[in-house]
């Protein structure tokens, strides 16, 4: 099992910043950082293939186990386990048919996930180990290359809408916390044969569904959107946090979903790494975090490891005015290791350092928070709505356009508004003494 060892280490094998027990604000580390690991990138994922080359990654226990589909879903369960417990992570998360082999039938491949479904129980079981959450693929199966919740074929709807049920069923007997949504294919390639309203109105259709079925039930999990600009459609209805909300609140089910925010999805929609959690927090939205990031210079969802402690200080800085912290939610790794990373080790490798700079950014953003200097810095810069009358009645809501017309009129002198420095060299400057 992976040690903390202290920030002087110089082993790989250990951690530098991560001491589970360590009390941070009143609670212990691992309870603010809620670390889970996914299986489709770490087990699954395509072994390093991609549009320009062939499998690179080594995988021996995969070995004669390709004609079996069964045995090797099991196999590599007994791995991600075995990893997880060796990182000492509490949590993980999974879409249908990266833990189980999707069937020729729907038959079929009920009967394969509630076969899988025992098999990761009696793990959980044996181990500790948690299901942060669980999804479904609704977008690698070529019926679904015109989407699934908004396919404009009914009867790709209605399988959908089918695998949807199983995993719900398969979540709440594994006790999993939430239930996450990704629209892949959820949007369009081309208006010109697109109806926009319907497929959206589809889609929060089938959200209903999922809610009642939820209830009927006694369904505990959490709803979460993740929300994502592009790819593999050239638009996806779930752009950003902003666009999802919107959604959320146009068809009234603001009450029963959060969201899962994935920075290198932000960084997509052309925004920075940590807005789409700052503003779906500031929304009280928040629910998890898939905790990776993306390089800028490629125009695609690279999915690396998050290795910037400036970023995962802003993020641990969001998170840490939140009221619980994350949960129900958790920091997923939703993270794979380069193409070129090709030793099993690398695994092991690149969620000890995503882990360490995440702990390192916890304990950056908690000195950030005690000493309170920032806080402060901007709350000054917003004093005028607090120290002037019309001000708080704006606030309020009990101020009209002709109260603002004789409060800019009565300025001393007749005279314009004062400008006030934004200082955003001083901030980034305040920021930096904590990194």
């Amino acid at each position: 099992k992976i040690e903390f060892k202290g920030a002087e280490s110089k082993d790989p094998l250990s951690y530098r910043y991560y001491d589970a027990s360590k009390v941070v604000l009143g609670k212990p580390m691992k309870e603010w950082l809620r670390f889970s690991i996914c299986f489709w990138h770490t087990m699954v994922g395509g072994g390093g293939q991609d549009p320009f080359g062939a499998k690179t990654l080594q995988r021996p226990w995969e070995d004669g186990l390709e004609e079996n589909p069964m045995k090797l879903a099991k196999k590599r369960i007994d791995v991600f386990f075995c990893l997880l417990q060796t990182l000492g992570v509490e949590y993980y998360a999974f879409h249908d048919f990266d833990v189980a082999p999707e069937g020729a039938t729907i038959e079929e491949s009920q009967k394969n996930l509630k076969e899988i479904t025992e098999y990761l129980l009696e793990k959980q079981t044996s181990t500790g180990i948690k299901l942060l959450w669980a999804t479904q693929n609704l977008f690698s199966h070529p019926r679904y290359m015109n989407g699934g919740m908004t396919n404009p074929e009914v009867d790709i709807f209605c399988y959908a809408a089918t695998q949807i049920k199983d995993v719900m069923d398969m979540n709440a007997k594994l006790g999993g916390l939430n239930h996450v949504f990704w629209g892949g294919r959820e949007g369009y390639q081309s208006l010109l044969n697109t109806n926009i309203k319907q497929e959206c109105s589809h889609m929060a259709q089938m959200y209903k569904m999922a809610i009642q079925y939820g209830k009927s039930k006694g369904y505990t999990a959490q709803f979460l959107l993740e929300p994502k600009p592009r790819e593999p459609t050239k638009h996806q209805y779930d752009y950003d946090a902003q666009t999802t909300m919107a959604f959320l609140a146009e068809y009234g089910l603001l009450g029963d979903f959060k969201l899962n925010i994935e920075p290198n999805h932000t960084t997509l929609a052309g925004h920075e790494l940590e807005h789409d959690i700052v503003v779906s927090s500031a929304y009280g939205m928040l629910g998890s975090i898939d905790s990776n990031t993306g390089d800028t210079m490629l125009g695609w969802d690279t999915d690396q490891f998050p290795m910037d402690v400036m970023k995962t200080t802003a993020i641990m800085s969001v998170v840490l005015e939140q009221e619980g912290g994350l949960a129900p939610g958790g920091l997923n790794f939703d993270c794979k290791v380069r193409r070129e990373s090709v030793d099993p080790l690398d695994l092991v490798l690149g969620h000890i350092g995503a882990m360490d700079t995440y702990a390192h950014g916890l304990l950056c953003a908690a000195k950030m928070k005690q000493d309170g200097e920032m806080a402060r810095m901007v709350s000054l810069r917003y004093d005028s709505w607090n120290s002037t009358d019309i001000g708080t009645k704006i606030e309020a809501g009990e101020a009209t356009l002709e109260d603002c017309e004789a409060h800019a009129k009565g300025l001393v002198g007749g005279e314009q508004p004062k400008l006030t420095s934004g200082k955003q060299e001083l901030y980034e400057m305040v920021r930096n003494r904590y990194l």
